[in-house]
């Protein structure tokens, strides 16, 4: 398989770039002398961006971008285009965390949450994909690659983790289809899915993005509550940095590997799952490794 052998001058467009793991990506590809077009919904954060890379010298654009709405990526394609051309590299990262028990997801909350996690990758892979395919067409040594970000709740379906599973598992299905598909028309255009574990960034924090239209007027309930704190205490916590994972993703390209992984350990867990699915067995405890946060969580949680 012929991969892309990164390069100063080819582009890359990122999503989620005003922080985490978009903000480390975009750092390290412009030490790599990528041209860029970064969009966020924060406009603070791409202020900050705008100064730092101004003063490293890099070729940039940025863009206010909600990616939930089709045209605004819409509009980050346009501007690419018109800038830069087509692009080599296409990483949809931007995401959002809301965590509880299932059923007390109430619509705003699946609205927000699928609508950023997963219809801002189907938006990327939508608009980007046949950009990059023309390109392709028109010259055979062109190569591009689309990674997508999900999460290794992807992989897992942890409990009092609801709407954020689901988009995650959603994310790697689309991610594995679309290589399955790119393979069928072309040996020029690839894709990666990365799925981090814990890694100190943001995305605890997420609600402070949330849309005023898509903000719940219910109170939270008690297992959102201590989803919020497992969640941040988890994140914060994390030893694998950002700016780790950002070369990982870039070495994951250059490698042409579709699974790129940031806590290989985890797959312990992944294991098990498929287990349980290919021996028609039910789902094991996810907290065998640490009983005392299962036995924590279902005494707060427990019917009385």
């Amino acid at each position: 398989m012929t991969t892309l052998t990164l390069k100063a001058g080819q582009t890359a467009v990122i999503t989620g770039a005003g922080s985490g793991f978009g903000l480390a990506l975009a750092r390290l590809g412009a030490q790599k002398g990528l041209n860029l077009v970064l969009a966020d919904v924060q406009q603070d954060a791409l202020d900050a961006l705008d100064a730092e890379l101004t003063k490293a010298g890099a070729k940039f654009a940025l863009l206010k971008s909600d990616v939930s709405l089709a045209e605004d990526v819409q509009a980050v394609a346009d501007l690419c285009m018109a800038r830069f051309g087509a692009p080599n590299i296409v990483i949809n990262n931007a995401g959002v965390e809301h965590c509880g028990l299932i059923w007390e997801h109430n619509q705003r909350d699946w609205e927000w949450v699928l609508g950023v996690n997963l219809f801002g990758v189907i938006h990327g892979l939508r608009i980007f994909t046949p950009l990059m395919l023309a390109a392709a067409r028109k010259d055979p040594a062109w190569q591009g690659h689309m990674v997508n970000v999900a999460s290794m709740a992807g992989l897992l379906n942890s409990p009092n983790m609801g709407a954020y599973n689901v988009s995650k598992h959603a994310v790697v299905s689309l991610s594995e289809t679309l290589y399955q598909d790119l393979a069928l028309v072309t040996d020029q255009v690839h894709a990666s899915v990365l799925c981090p574990y814990f890694v100190p960034t943001g995305i605890h924090m997420s609600h402070r993005n949330r849309p005023a239209e898509l903000c719940s007027e219910d109170k939270p309930t008690p297992s959102q509550m201590i989803a919020q704190a497992m969640m941040t205490k988890a994140v914060t916590s994390g030893k694998v940095t950002a700016d780790e994972v950002a070369q990982l993703v870039y070495e994951g390209i250059e490698a042409g590997r579709f699974y790129i992984y940031t806590h290989p350990n985890a797959l312990r867990m992944v294991q098990t799952r498929l287990e349980d699915v290919l021996q028609g067995r039910n789902p094991s405890d996810p907290f065998l490794g640490k009983p005392e946060i299962g036995e924590q969580l279902r005494n707060a949680l427990r019917i009385r």
